[in-house]
């Protein structure tokens, strides 16, 4: 597999990610767009909104809206979750561009794991598995390719299940419990809907 960055792709990647400009540190919040862009490349879809906003495929989704509302919305949480505990414990310190982007970056396997000529590819699992990579993995992948920071590489690869055996750092913690808060809290608000 060959990631690539296309202009277009990159240009709604902007569009489809406005929290990203909280990232103070351009040079980060370029290499978010370019990896999101690289990770779009190795799948059928032209736009992070082009994957439903749900944990996995098939899974409950949030009906009407895109993946960048999660990716959003887990940035957004995170930072909520690191302000609080800055307002309440003033010695408590993290770096937020690492939570805005580990947030935003955190499911960037995705695109590899929805796309639907690997989903067919991978019917017969005896050969592949199912997915041959999930998507924290291939994250990771796409975010070193990227050139982003081992730190944001470490929160894609840790937020999920994979995560559990490893110690995670201060940003990947935070970006983990704000992914689990996005799914659970509209879980019991009965606002996803099973496909």
């Amino acid at each position: 597999m060959k990631l690539h960055i296309d202009k277009t792709q990159r240009l709604g990647v902007v569009e489809e990610l406005p929290f990203a400009t909280a990232i103070k540190d351009n040079e980060l919040r370029d290499l978010v767009y370019d990896a999101w862009a690289m990770s779009l490349s190795s799948s059928g879809f032209d736009r992070i909104n082009d994957m439903p906003c749900s944990g996995g495929p098939g899974g409950p989704e949030l009906p009407g809206r895109g993946q960048a509302a999660h990716l959003n919305g887990v940035a957004r949480i995170g930072v909520s979750i690191a302000q609080g505990l800055k307002d309440e414990v003033g010695h408590f310190t993290v770096n937020v561009d690492e939570v805005i982007a580990g947030g935003l970056c955190h499911d960037l396997g995705k695109a590899w794991e929805y796309d639907p000529e690997n989903r067919a590819r991978w019917a017969d699992h005896r050969i592949t598995g199912m997915p041959s990579l999930r998507h924290p993995l291939m994250g990771v992948f796409v975010a070193l390719t990227a050139g982003l920071p081992e730190q944001i590489a470490h929160i894609a690869g840790t937020h999920s299940a994979e995560g559990e055996h490893i110690t995670r750092s201060l940003a990947g913690e935070i970006v983990a419990i704000a992914d689990m808060t996005f799914w659970r809290v509209l879980r019991s608000g009965q606002l996803l809907e099973s496909q």
